[in-house]
């Protein structure tokens, strides 16, 4: 048996086969459901998203001898005949190849003769919009007027060209572009189904290419499978894609985050012996940067990836604030890489941006101006010793007065939530208060563990152990390497070993979490308030009857 293209061979044969397009399918579905036909169809869309596809189910179904609800049943004869592209009924027509007039004439001639098998007689119009505007015009009478037997079915990849009189006549349905997610979960499907062995980021690196064509889609992975010797392989794929697989790009962002300028280039050197496309070798580290910064907030989005371990890594050695300024700096790479003298040196500037721009407590750079001088032997000047830990202090107030003269005996504010514990104190002087939502501050600690630590209220704080509350509803927020970077935290501040336990529980007062929303709140209405008794506002108002938009007033702190 001859062998069918998978395109071909997997093209959908009724609606609840069809891939990204539900809102056409009910549309259409309801209509047959109804007994509501229009006489006139017109499917819009970008190439292989399955304009053509659909129309042909909709010629089963409205002239299918025993339909299975809105589905074309596809063992009557009239269905077997529509998919083996023989029946009498359906006239397919390529618009682009009968352009003329007399084309048209003779193609309309026989609507008025009544159906030979079927119910209706169908006219599948392709690419429509390549009619001329004679042909055009000899089809609109027949629009304007038709027969009750008949249907026209309409598809075309530019409705731009189509008169207004015509698509006035027509129900116009507008196929939407699938998703790299949508391509690569069909072709998953087709391949566990053909028993061909597969890698998931081959797949991902494919549907990628689709471009949001399934049909495109369908026509790689025959190639891949072709090129990789019956079996989908990300090396293979990737070759003959012109694009990188994504273990180098992990070893790049590796290097960044060690902030390796000498193993950054030496990996783009290996790179280059492959002739990359160092665009979409950019777009390879955008994405990854996309998902690093997914799982610092979310590690569930990412368990499910092929590269989880690595990404969670990732995320780990990175903040959150060296992710999203490569990220930034990466997309504007992306932008200006055609501008670049040749590709692989604008892609080599890109990376060194990120490590020039990487803020200073984050990595050591080369001696520049307004830094430490270098040492005479060529060696960089080191970083400078991490400074004194700060003492706690109480939260500022969101309008924060003068500081008070040192003969001043004003009593300082009592802190929001306090716990008796021994802070930290170089000297050996005695405990003071702890306020937790300073504390947290004072540690530096980021991403998800700060966002765990401002998501609970301190219970107790000793020397040896720290037992924090956080309400059951946020239990998402702990996971191990989370609750591991706030206690190294804690013991980093501290000085000294530290246990860290979080309990479940209702917390007797405000999160740090809470009282920066509220003081956030509190900040904002007061710059309203301000706003509107200003005299100028006022003025305003009364003689040119101006008003505040809202939303537009901003705390300048």
């Amino acid at each position: 048996m001859a062998y069918q293209a998978l395109a071909r061979k997997w093209r959908p044969r009724n609606f609840s086969e069809i891939v990204g397009q539900e809102h056409v399918v009910r549309a259409l579905t309801h209509a047959l459901e109804t007994a509501r036909l229009h006489h006139a169809y017109l499917f819009t869309g970008t190439r292989g998203v399955g304009k053509t596809t659909l129309a042909r189910i909709l010629a089963k179904a409205i002239n299918c001898e025993s339909p299975n609800g809105s589905d074309p049943c596809g063992q009557c004869l009239v269905c077997r005949e529509v998919d083996e592209g023989r029946f009498v009924d359906l006239i397919e027509v390529d618009a682009a190849s009968r352009t003329k007039v007399e084309d048209t004439r003779d193609l309309l001639d026989n609507v008025l003769y009544a159906p030979s098998q079927g119910r209706y007689k169908v006219y599948l119009i392709d690419e429509v919009h390549m009619l001329s505007g004679h042909s055009f015009n000899a089809l609109l009478k027949t629009l304007e007027e038709p027969p009750p037997h008949i249907k026209f079915l309409l598809a075309t990849t530019d409705p731009q060209k189509i008169p207004v009189t015509v698509l006035s006549r027509c129900l116009q349905f507008n196929l939407k572009r699938l998703t790299p997610s949508q391509i690569g979960t069909q072709m998953e499907s087709i391949l566990r189904q053909e028993e061909i062995q597969f890698e998931a980021n081959a797949l991902k690196a494919l549907a990628r290419a689709a471009d949001g064509s399934m049909r495109d889609g369908l026509s790689l992975l025959d190639q891949a499978i072709v090129h990789g010797g019956g079996r989908l392989g990300e090396a293979e794929v990737s070759a003959m894609l012109g694009t990188v697989s994504r273990r180098p790009v992990f070893d790049l962002l590796d290097a960044l985050a060690r902030s390796d300028a000498a193993a950054l280039l030496t990996l783009i050197e290996a790179l280059s012996e492959h002739a990359p496309n160092y665009g979409d070798v950019l777009q390879q580290l955008l994405i990854a940067l996309h998902h690093a910064a997914l799982a610092q907030w979310v590690p569930d989005a990412v368990r499910r990836d092929e590269d989880a371990d690595r990404i969670l890594a990732l995320a780990q050695r990175l903040s959150a604030e060296d992710l999203q300024l490569f990220y930034q700096i990466g997309l504007v790479g992306q932008r200006d890489l055609p501008l670049a003298p040749d590709p692989r040196g604008g892609f080599e500037m890109v990376l060194l941006r990120m490590l020039a721009f990487r803020p200073a407590e984050a990595t050591t750079y080369p001696s520049q101006p307004g830094t430490a001088p270098a040492h005479h032997d060529g060696q960089h000047a080191k970083s400078a010793p991490r400074p004194e830990p700060p003492r706690l202090i109480h939260p500022p107030q969101a309008r924060p007065e003068p500081p008070p003269t040192p003969a001043s005996t004003q009593a300082p504010t009592p802190p929001a939530q306090t716990t008796p514990a021994p802070a930290p104190n170089p000297d050996g002087g005695a405990p003071a208060q702890v306020n937790w939502r300073e504390l947290i501050r004072a540690t530096g600690v980021a991403a998800l563990a700060r966002e765990l630590a401002n998501n609970c209220v301190l219970e107790h704080l000793d020397e040896t152990s720290c037992v924090l509350l956080l309400h059951p509803k946020q239990a998402l927020l702990r996971a191990a390497h989370t609750e591991a970077n706030l206690e190294k935290a804690l013991q980093d501040y501290f000085r000294r070993p530290l246990k860290l336990t979080i309990k479940l529980g209702e917390p007797a007062g405000e999160t740090p979490a809470l009282q920066n929303q509220r003081q956030k709140e509190e900040r904002q209405r007061a710059a309203e308030i301000e706003i509107e008794q200003d005299e100028n506002v006022i003025a305003l108002k009364e003689r040119f009857d101006a008003r505040i938009v809202p939303g537009s007033v901003k705390p300048l702190d």
